[in-house]
């Protein structure tokens, strides 16, 4: 690999003109198949399970009860203080609303306040509910903004009118001006690794283009299929990231070997090859790890996995080729200037080990002096913080997890408030009376047999449909919709299916948006752990191909699993029990994003061999010269630490940058992969690693003769490249240095 590398870097490099307009026209065919066939217009955020008894259910309940499977918005009413809205003015204000409201476009139906029972005791509040003929992701923009203008009579009569339900829900967020924040916290990162602007400013313009090319990939598959605004984010985030990291390590492999006095061609080429060959395995972990998010078996899931993969991959391609071509056109301006602290730092790495050591190696130093105690405080470290993990609670975040600001959030604290949280979330029960001697008569004994379950705040009458053929029962739940006693109640009418078969005759399923949310929670967290193991066992291949040693996969993979533990615990303490919600900008505790926990696992495990890598190699390399582990420790760090510090801050202040966004999903996303990036590489990969290396010495390089012999040796560290090249590529680098 580091020798196909090494060629196509040295390839790069001379026709660099033709690899800037390959790129340049991949770009723009990209940007126009996107503007065409796609765009943010087409993003959709619904969140479901094709084949679940909920999604189902609402399938099946849209054909029987047309606009009743279309999504559903509520106006909620509040009069001044002291006030009722059964006053006359208000009365007729509400009218005048409701009337205008079933005149907005896609609006199926309004149903009053009076029809539901949805006036609060003391007059001060009452809910609408508005149906929509389609689902929340056919919605129109320009439906809901007519359907708050529709409210202006209420306005104006002196009332306070919030709009909510599930056409106003949704934790995702678009990119927005957040993006900018990492990139500028990237850009001061790069010019202090590398003390010039110039070389700063390329990584950033390579992971620019790598972005515009997979973000762009993503936004021009929207027209054909279904890929929501949190997976357009992620792909974003990741594509950033990764693009700005891959290119840093093969430029600062270059500039090392530019200050060993090689030549622009020649460094650049063996920077392609050597950094290259990692930027691949790391890129390849990535995109496997992502795209195994397809064996969940969840399609939006799946969509959000192939997003971010072709996200990365953009990156590694332009790390690969278009960075070399950049190189070829920078020459020789890269070069440390003698005197400099550029080539202080540059000569201080690549010169003889009797120099000082680097703040890197330092610390690694500190680490493995005392490797059990080192080992001992980090696992205790992380132990803790990890412990709240146990009390991870998964839910789609509602609008009870909505801005404080917005009106969803306000319509939503109002009606739980005044009529209990179950209304902001209730069950449907779909009831097939086909079969049945008497439709209505098995409906009403269905509604009546689910009034006397515990949990159950109100059930509402019965509807069945013309032809008698399905009926549907509404009922209110006493918690939450996230609450652990509504997924309960959900799992008590499933039990209760075959009993109420039995004295009615008719099946019943259990739908709508609350059981559909359960349903996606519940197929995800059944999906964590054969996907760490999928996740672990892969990591465990990979790296004992990479490098040869049984110490080093287990070290790697159980060094992966505490990064995960640590980074869940901490995001339950900060969003489910509220510590320090503050700082992230929650006003109160929300579940846990369904999702997060394997979208953060495939994610982290990336990232976390990207670093096992560029450090470890770094190691591997010097202990193959030297045969002294220790020392080996040592000089790895001296050579890597610096890069690696560099690329995990960037890591943190991409994704911190998103902690900012106003989606719930996105906020969790983005808390829980900066601070698992910075717990991964600086707790686990820079100290945790070495004190673990230090303590199995030669043991941590020991790998079995005969497994030896079968292993493909994939030549990482680029030791064939610095052995004597052939006589014709020796004349070919020859002539073009001339």
């Amino acid at each position: 690999m580091a020798t196909l590398l090494y060629r196509l870097g040295r390839s790069c490099f001379r026709r660099r003109r033709l690899v800037f307009a390959c790129w340049l026209t991949l770009l723009a065919a990209v940007i126009a198949v996107g503007a065409v066939f796609g765009g943010t217009g087409r993003l959709d955020d619904e969140f479901s399970i094709p084949g679940s008894e909920s999604q189902q259910a609402l399938d099946v309940m849209g054909r029987a009860f047309p606009g009743a499977g279309g999504t559903s918005a509520q106006l909620v009413f509040t009069a001044p203080t002291g006030e009722s809205v059964k006053e006359a003015p208000f009365k007729a204000a509400i009218d005048s609303t409701l009337a205008r409201a079933a005149r907005a476009p896609q609006v199926a139906g309004v149903t009053a306040p009076e029809a539901t029972g949805t006036v609060s005791a003391d007059g001060g509040v009452a809910v609408a509910q508005v149906g929509y003929r389609v689902s929340k992701n056919d919605l129109d923009a320009d439906s809901l903004d007519a359907l708050d203008a529709a409210a202006a009579p209420a306005r104006a009569a002196g009332l306070r009118v919030d709009l909510g339900g599930s056409a106003f829900s949704g934790g995702g967020a678009e990119p927005g001006a957040q993006d900018l924040i990492g990139v500028l916290v990237a850009v001061l990162v790069l010019a202090v690794t590398f003390g010039s602007l110039l070389a700063a400013g390329m990584p950033l313009l390579i992971a620019l283009a790598g972005v515009l090319a997979g973000v762009g990939g993503v936004l021009a598959l929207t027209g054909v299929v279904g890929i929501s605004s949190t997976a357009l984010t992620l792909a974003l985030m990741i594509g950033l990231a990764v693009g700005i990291d891959y290119a840093l390590f093969i430029l600062s492999r270059h500039r090392s070997h530019l200050a060993e006095g090689r030549s622009p061609e020649e460094s650049a080429a063996l920077a392609a090859g050597t950094a290259g060959s990692a930027v691949v395995f790391a890129g390849l972990t990535v995109i496997i790890a992502m795209a195994g998010l397809s064996v969940v078996g969840i399609p939006f899931l799946t969509v959000m996995g192939l997003c971010a993969a072709l996200a990365v991959l953009a990156g590694v391609a332009v790390a690969l080729t278009l960075l070399p071509a950049l190189l070829g056109v920078v020459g020789a301006r890269l070069v440390p200037k003698p005197g400099s602290r550029a080539a202080g730092r540059e000569t201080a790495v690549a010169g003889p080990e009797t120099r000082a050591a680097n703040l890197g190696e330092r610390w690694v130093r500190l680490a493995t002096a005392k490797p059990w105690l080192t080992t001992l405080a980090v696992l205790a470290a992380l132990g803790a913080l990890a412990w709240p993990a146990k009390d991870l609670n998964l839910a789609l975040p509602d609008n009870g997890s909505a801005p404080a600001h917005s009106s969803q959030r306000a319509a939503y604290d109002t009606v739980s408030r005044t009529f209990g949280p179950g209304f902001n979330g209730p069950l449907v029960v779909l009831a097939d009376t086909g079969d049945t001697a008497s439709p209505k008569a098995a409906a009403a004994t269905i509604a009546k047999d689910l009034k006397v379950l515990d949990d159950v705040a109100a059930v509402a009458p019965p509807k069945v449909n013309d032809s008698g053929t399905y009926a549907v029962v509404q009922l209110v739940p006493r918690g939450a919709p996230d609450a652990q006693t509504t997924k309960d109640l959900v799992t008590t009418i499933r039990d209760r299916a075959a009993r109420i078969a039995e004295e009615t005759g008719a099946t019943i399923r259990v739908t709508g948006q609350t059981a559909v949310s359960i349903d996606v929670s519940v197929q995800l967290a059944s999906a964590l752990v054969p996907f760490g193991a999928v996740v672990v066992g892969l990591s465990l291949v990979l790296l004992l191909i990479v490098f040869r040693s049984f110490v080093v996969p287990l070290k790697a993979a159980a060094g992966f699993l505490l990064s995960v533990a640590a980074t869940f615990g901490a995001t339950v303490g900060v969003f489910q029990n509220g510590h320090f919600r503050g700082l992230v900008g929650v006003d109160g505790p929300t579940p846990t994003a369904s999702f997060l926990p394997v979208v953060v696992m495939a994610v982290l495990f990336g990232l976390a061999m990207d670093y096992e890598v560029f450090l470890v190699a770094r190691i591997h390399e010097a202990y193959a010269h030297t045969r002294r582990p220790l020392h080996a420790i040592h000089m790895g760090a001296r050579h890597s630490a610096r890069v690696v510090t560099a690329a995990a801050l960037i890591m943190v202040s991409v994704f911190a940058a998103f902690i900012s966004s106003e989606g719930m999903i996105l906020k969790q996303v983005a808390f829980a992969l900066a601070l698992g990036v910075l717990i991964d590489a600086f707790v686990v990969r820079m100290t945790l690693v070495p004190a673990v290396l230090a303590l199995t010495r030669h043991a941590a390089w020991w790998l079995p003769a005969p497994l030896a012999r079968r292993l493909p040796d994939v030549d990482l560290e680029g030791r064939r490249l610095n052995s004597p090249q052939p006589a014709p590529e020796h004349a070919d680098l020859a002539m073009t240095r001339h």
